[in-house]
């Protein structure tokens, strides 16, 4: 059975704040989760570089089974189980030496699958022309989530056709996004 660190979520009614909104106390919990993400980008993405690979995200959450680290990798050729494998007994001999998580967690090295994570610049270039799903950290034009046809993508702004209007999303303003692959394939059939 493994032990682990459990963060309850603890809710606090303020008056003081507009509305008398419900406070999280689980933002420093995010913090924390934000900061191990980025250094595992910093540790892992010259090691995957260097065996020709991409790292494409990074993800690293509570599940039901305790905390996971989930690695998308990929190269132009595809990634098969056998270097998803490979890749993940050298990331674990890494991260056991770099340390950068505290308490017990799953490591999960994958390849993007059909319905990707699309984080830089370069990911939403490809893909130009197809349908994706984006989520806003705030709002544009008083929305944070998109669905529609990625039409353009410029230096630090993506631009997606959704509900018949093009929108503009600094690449900074995103939370996550993804290819829809099977809407993407369907929109060119009749």
């Amino acid at each position: 059975m493994e032990v682990g660190i459990f963060y309850p979520l603890f809710l606090f009614p303020f008056a003081g704040l507009k509305g008398g909104k419900t406070f999280f106390m689980q933002e420093s919990h995010e913090k924390k989760a934000d900061h191990i993400i980025a250094r595992i980008w910093t540790l892992t993405e010259p090691v995957l570089r260097s065996e020709g690979m991409e790292l494409i995200e990074v993800e690293f959450r509570r599940e039901s089974h305790g905390w996971v680290l989930r690695l998308y990798i990929d190269r132009e050729e595809g990634v098969s189980v056998d270097d998803c494998a490979q890749v993940s007994r050298t990331l674990s001999d890494l991260l056991d030496v770099a340390d950068p998580i505290e308490y017990p967690y799953h490591l999960e090295v994958s390849s993007p699958g059909l319905n990707r994570p699309l984080r830089k610049r370069e990911h939403f270039a490809r893909f130009v022309g197809s349908t994706v799903e984006v989520k806003t950290l705030s709002p544009v034009m008083e929305r944070r989530n998109f669905k529609g046809i990625l039409e353009k993508v410029d230096t630090h702004v993506i631009h997606v056709n959704c509900d018949s209007m093009t929108y503009e999303i600094p690449l900074e303003n995103l939370d996550r996004a993804r290819l829809k692959y099977f809407q993407s394939r369907s929109r060119g059939k009749s």
